[in-house]
Protein backbone atom coordinates (compact mmCIF):
# COMPACT_ATOMS: atom_id res chain seq x y z
CA UNK A 1 0.00 0.00 0.00
CA UNK A 2 1.46 3.45 -1.13
CA UNK A 3 1.41 6.61 1.50
CA UNK A 4 -0.99 8.29 -0.78
CA UNK A 5 -3.49 5.25 -0.14
CA UNK A 6 -2.54 5.39 3.51
CA UNK A 7 -3.77 8.87 4.06
CA UNK A 8 -7.40 7.87 1.90
CA UNK A 9 -8.07 4.91 4.51
CA UNK A 10 -7.39 6.89 7.85
CA UNK A 11 -9.85 9.66 6.53
CA UNK A 12 -12.21 6.55 5.55
CA UNK A 13 -11.78 5.09 9.54
CA UNK A 14 -12.81 8.59 10.67
CA UNK A 15 -15.43 9.08 8.44
CA UNK A 16 -16.51 5.52 9.37
CA UNK A 17 -16.20 6.89 12.97
CA UNK A 18 -18.48 9.52 12.46
CA UNK A 19 -21.19 7.30 10.53
CA UNK A 20 -20.83 5.10 13.78
CA UNK A 21 -21.81 7.79 16.08
CA UNK A 22 -24.86 9.11 13.76
CA UNK A 23 -26.06 5.49 13.61
CA UNK A 24 -28.71 5.24 10.25
CA UNK A 25 -29.79 8.57 11.11
CA UNK A 26 -28.17 10.02 7.55
CA UNK A 27 -29.22 8.18 4.91
CA UNK A 28 -27.26 10.25 2.38
CA UNK A 29 -24.26 9.99 4.26
CA UNK A 30 -24.24 6.03 5.16
CA UNK A 31 -25.06 5.58 0.78
CA UNK A 32 -22.06 7.86 0.33
CA UNK A 33 -19.94 6.12 2.55
CA UNK A 34 -21.37 2.71 0.95
CA UNK A 35 -20.00 3.72 -2.23
CA UNK A 36 -16.49 4.78 -0.98
CA UNK A 37 -15.97 1.64 0.50
CA UNK A 38 -17.15 -0.71 -2.77
CA UNK A 39 -14.82 1.31 -4.97
CA UNK A 40 -12.17 1.40 -2.51
CA UNK A 41 -12.27 -2.53 -2.51
CA UNK A 42 -11.96 -2.68 -6.14
CA UNK A 43 -8.85 -0.05 -6.46
CA UNK A 44 -5.27 -1.27 -6.93
CA UNK A 45 -3.58 -0.11 -3.47
CA UNK A 46 -0.01 -0.35 -5.11
CA UNK A 47 -1.46 2.59 -7.35
CA UNK A 48 -2.58 6.54 -6.31
CA UNK A 49 -6.41 6.40 -5.68
CA UNK A 50 -8.40 7.01 -8.99
CA UNK A 51 -9.68 10.50 -9.52
CA UNK A 52 -13.48 8.77 -8.78
CA UNK A 53 -12.28 7.26 -5.32
CA UNK A 54 -11.32 10.78 -4.58
CA UNK A 55 -14.49 11.92 -5.50
CA UNK A 56 -16.50 9.61 -3.49
CA UNK A 57 -14.57 10.89 -0.28
CA UNK A 58 -14.25 13.96 -0.74
CA UNK A 59 -18.17 14.08 -1.47
CA UNK A 60 -18.66 11.86 2.04
CA UNK A 61 -16.31 13.83 3.77
CA UNK A 62 -18.59 16.77 2.90
CA UNK A 63 -21.68 15.26 3.87
CA UNK A 64 -19.95 14.31 7.34
CA UNK A 65 -19.78 18.42 7.70
CA UNK A 66 -22.82 18.91 6.70
CA UNK A 67 -24.84 17.64 10.44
Amino acid sequence: MNDVFRELKVRMRSLDRILVERGLGDMEFAQAMSRLRRSERRSDRSREPSADLRVLLERAEALALRV
